[in-house]
C-alpha cells in the first residue's frame, strides 16, 4: 500500500528518498512513482508525492558471507 508525502520548500528527490524510504538509493523508485513531477529538482512546499513500497534488505544481506554467524 503506497503512502504519500507532502513536500516542504527545498526538498529534493534524494533527500525525500532518504528521509521517507530509508535510503537515498530509492530515489529512482520515488521518481518512477511520480513521473509527472520529474520537472522538479528542488520542490516548493505543498506538492503531494506518492511514496512507493520498497523492500528493505535483511540485515544479514549487508554482512559479507565470511562474517555471518552460522546458527
Amino acid at each position: 500500500m503506497s503512502r504519500t508525502y507532502v513536500t516542504r520548500q527545498g526538498d529534493m528527490w534524494d533527500s525525500i528518498a532518504h528521509a521517507q524510504l530509508g535510503d537515498v538509493s530509492y530515489a529512482d523508485k520515488l521518481m518512477n512513482a511520480n513521473v509527472a513531477l520529474l520537472g522538479y529538482y528542488i520542490f516548493p512546499s505543498g506538492i503531494e508525492l506518492v511514496l512507493p513500497d520498497v523492500v528493505h534488505p535483511k540485515a544479514t544481506d549487508a554482512v559479507p558471507p565470511w562474517k555471518r554467524v552460522k546458527g
